[in-house]
């Protein structure tokens, strides 16, 4: 009886891990989420003005500018805070991944919302810039 209790506590144990294993591997999912929706609202907020509000005195600009940037903080803070202290991050990488999410959120921003055209080379520096995120995670 008591090998059985302990052949079940040992089930029970990596049942737990891999239940604990599958719900902290979404984490690396929800940093990058998080930094998708917080690159989406600085983008326009450091460029939306030049499409949307350009009629507008700078000194109004800029404070909606800081209330639009308020809520890429709202998602930015979190999602360093997650990645660093549950997946365990370090600061290059997550400084890394947010600069290259950054940059596919500003081209389909300047694409979709400013028109603008995405030229060769852009696309070489983009390949750069993975290239930097495969020797920061990988070695």
């Amino acid at each position: 009886m008591a090998m059985r209790c302990l052949v079940v506590q040992a089930q029970s144990v990596v049942e737990t891990k891999r239940r604990i294993a599958m719900r902290c591997s979404g984490v690396r999912m929800w940093t990058i989420v998080l930094l998708v929706i917080s690159n989406a609202f600085m983008t326009y907020a450091w460029y939306g003005h030049l499409k949307h509000f350009e009629s507008k005195p700078l000194w109004t600009v800029i404070l909606i500018s800081w209330g639009i940037a308020f809520f890429e903080y709202c998602f930015m803070v979190p999602a360093n805070r997650i990645g660093k202290l549950t997946y365990n991050f370090d600061f290059f990488q997550l400084k890394i991944m947010q600069e290259v999410i950054t940059l596919a959120v500003f081209t389909i921003m300047a694409w979709l919302i400013f028109g603008q055209t995405i030229r060769w080379n852009h696309g070489v520096a983009f390949a750069l810039i993975l290239a930097a995120v495969y020797f920061a995670f990988k070695f």
